[in-house]
């Protein structure tokens, strides 16, 4: 049989036409003339007062944290069970990653715990759309305008997802996103970051390109300017090339998500009765992007049994996500149980916008037959969640 991928990007004709004029125009490197309507395009889309264009949402959020002025031992709350990339930004700037528990029911970052964890180091929270799905935004504020805190939207996932009518990427004062190959809307690699600051987003912007203004701008004035850097910078400048597929993907991306989005329902309906595992839940008040489709695996259930059994019949499968604070990268001595679980018994199965109704059937069939092959009834179901 066919391979079914776990991922896939869609990526077709009109980007390759896009990527064509850009070889044309002569500037392929970032900052040029696609990057600049890529950023107009985001502001315009996200109500956002600047758009910065990124090599990736890691550099979102690195950036993010030093234009909000974090210090080294400063702590910042982050949500344990997702990509690391937040908890690391936050060591990018020599702070403490605080890590926070999930809800069970939506692996989101928990409120309570978040204000449970504010202590006198804390100077704000990294919320993250875990896997599509937007957190808490009501109560996360409310928290933070109570002790003075910044919020940061990691909606990495979540291109196309909304949260109380909203977009998710417009849920926080700073928000980042990501255009990873198996993200909504795709470059490939890509990032952004958003803000309602027009005068952070500059900063972010001289920040990316190693502390100088765009050698664009600078290439068409009149005379010989040359460039000042003015302070350290990096070098997460955004290709000319990737902002032009990322204009075409962001015109895609209602079309790319109804399909995503049919694949959903279409899992739910084959998986409803299914008493081994756990659909995924989505609260009334938000929409998900479906980037990711997890399931959760009864605590009887082998889970790398079952994975075992969906790759050999081609099927690809993948853990999740992580709860960052087992990784021994950051030695945390934090306890984090509803992450923990997750991390055990997430499984994440085929989604994306090419996959057809009969692929999903077949995975649907083979997740069942795996579930009853690997289920033991004896194993505890004790520390559940």
């Amino acid at each position: 049989m066919d391979a079914i991928s776990l991922v896939h990007a869609s990526l077709g004709e009109q980007e390759l036409a896009a990527v064509a004029d850009v070889f044309s125009s002569g500037w392929p490197a970032g900052q040029g003339p696609m990057g600049k309507a890529l950023e107009i395009e985001l502001a315009e889309r996200y109500g956002a007062g600047g758009a910065v264009a990124l090599s990736n949402c890691g550099a979102a959020l690195h950036l993010a944290l030093l234009a909000l002025g974090v210090q080294p031992g400063d702590e910042v709350i982050v949500a344990d069970y997702t990509f690391p990339a937040p908890a690391h930004a936050v060591r990018y700037v020599g702070a403490v990653p605080v890590f926070a528990d999930v809800r069970a029911d939506t692996a989101t970052i928990d409120p309570r715990a978040v204000a449970d964890l504010v202590g006198p180091q804390t100077v704000g929270v990294i919320a993250v759309d875990t896997v599509g799905l937007p957190a808490d935004y009501v109560e996360l504020k409310s928290i933070a305008d109570h002790r003075g805190l910044f919020v940061i939207e990691d909606a990495a996932c979540a291109v196309g997802a909304t949260y109380h009518g909203r977009a998710a990427g417009a849920l926080a004062p700073v928000a980042c996103l990501s255009f990873h190959g198996r993200k909504g809307a795709t470059s490939g690699e890509g990032g952004a970051l958003l803000t309602a600051d027009p005068a952070l987003a500059a900063r972010a912007r001289v920040w990316s390109s190693f502390g100088i203004e765009p050698i664009f701008d600078q290439a068409r004035a009149i005379g010989l300017p040359i460039p000042v850097f003015t302070e350290i910078g990096y070098n997460y400048k955004l290709s000319d090339i990737a902002a032009a597929i990322l204009l075409v993907q962001l015109n895609r991306i209602s079309e790319l998500l109804d399909r995503r989005r049919a694949v959903a329902a279409h899992y739910a309906e084959l998986l409803a009765d299914e008493d081994l595992l756990t659909l995924p839940h989505v609260p009334p008040d938000r929409t998900h992007a479906w980037q990711t489709y997890m399931v959760k695996l009864d605590p009887s259930v082998d889970r790398a049994g079952v994975a075992a059994d969906l790759r050999a019949q081609g099927i690809g499968c993948g853990h999740g996500t992580w709860a960052c604070h087992l990784q021994p990268v950051y030695d945390s001595k934090q306890e984090c149980p509803v992450s923990a679980d997750l991390f055990q018994r997430h499984l994440a199965i085929p989604m994306h916008a090419e996959l057809t109704a009969s692929q999903a059937e077949r995975v649907a069939e083979a997740l069942r037959t795996a579930l009853r092959v690997h289920a033991h009834p004896q194993r505890t179901r004790e520390g559940a969640v």
